[in-house]
């Protein structure tokens, strides 16, 4: 989970040493003690965990594996329709369960001989740099929660859905994993943080909300909308617009709402091309050179 992911649930360690996630006052499960000492004890092992060491084991209950079920049976026939080919070639490569959350060893297990690609437990926020730096290592951050079960297709924040049914069914895309690693190497190869955050805004129009027009018309290749029960529905209402780096680069986004701007693609090959060439090749003179005029609209 990238930093601007957290803005509604901040993980805080109390003086008592407790870890302790802070729900908004609108959140599903703000009310829910359970559910509250659930995320406490989840985020709690992240927290815990040390490079290199086994991935924690988070205890899921039949509850929460219920909620994985509804939701992973209702993408999957989403993803028939909306999702581009190399997300759908990725997810029947990778093969998730369909019944029960999986824990992020068992994701790893799977990814490392598709793309080398494994997952890393996070509490909460990762601050850009260290989230894209694990990228360009072929490492993902990844939020062990999930959502509450009163709203099983929808949540206020990226839950273990979204990383997974999300983001690993692309990760086991060779072309995909090496859009995700040209990523993290752009983070690391810029120094300032305007330039970072530049890159960082092309990554969220792209991999993480990105479309791409294929012959039966706009799909989804960003695993924000391939995990989004509702905005993979919505997308083709959106003022879909040409690829740019440029503009990409300085859009606004809310992370609260559906996005009513997005860049559409006119190819898979385009995606690679242009996105991948830009994650290739940026440095801070070249956002400079590209910011030199707001485009942001």
């Amino acid at each position: 989970m990238f930093e601007d992911g957290q803005l509604y649930a901040p993980v805080v360690m109390t003086g008592d040493g407790d870890v302790v996630v802070e729900l908004a006052a609108d959140h599903p499960g703000v009310n829910d003690p359970e559910y509250r000492a659930r995320r406490n004890q989840i985020a709690a092992l992240a927290l815990d965990w040390t490079p290199g060491a086994p991935i924690p084991q988070a205890a899921y209950t039949d509850e929460e594996h219920e909620v994985w079920r509804v939701v992973s049976a209702e993408l999957a026939r989403k993803h028939v329709r909306l999702a581009c080919r190399a997300a759908r070639e990725g997810g029947a490569r990778l093969t998730l369960p369909s019944d029960r959350i999986p824990q992020l060893d068992e994701v790893s297990a799977m990814l490392r001989p598709l793309t080398g690609f494994s997952y890393q437990p996070a509490a909460g926020l990762v601050p850009l740099r260290e989230f894209y730096g694990a990228l360009a290592d072929r490492a993902f951050w990844s939020t062990q929660y999930i959502r509450h079960h009163s709203v099983p297709l929808y949540t206020p924040e990226p839950d273990v859905v979204h990383e997974v049914i999300g983001h690993a069914t692309t990760l086991a895309s060779a072309d995909y994993a090496a859009l995700y690693a040209a990523a993290g190497q752009a983070a690391r190869r810029v120094e300032s943080d305007a330039a970072l955050e530049f890159v960082s805004r092309v990554f969220w129009f792209s991999l993480e909300f990105g479309v791409v027009r294929e012959p039966d018309g706009p799909k989804a290749y960003g695993a924000g909308l391939l995990s989004s029960y509702g905005e993979i529905e919505e997308f083709v209402e959106a003022d879909l617009r040409p690829v740019s780096i440029a503009q990409m680069g300085t859009q606004g986004y809310d992370i609260g709402h559906y996005q009513p701007v997005l860049f559409a693609a006119d190819s898979w090959a385009q995606v690679c091309d242009v996105v991948g060439g830009f994650f290739d090749t940026v440095t801070d003179d070249t956002v400079a050179r590209l910011t030199r005029t707001p485009v942001a609209g």
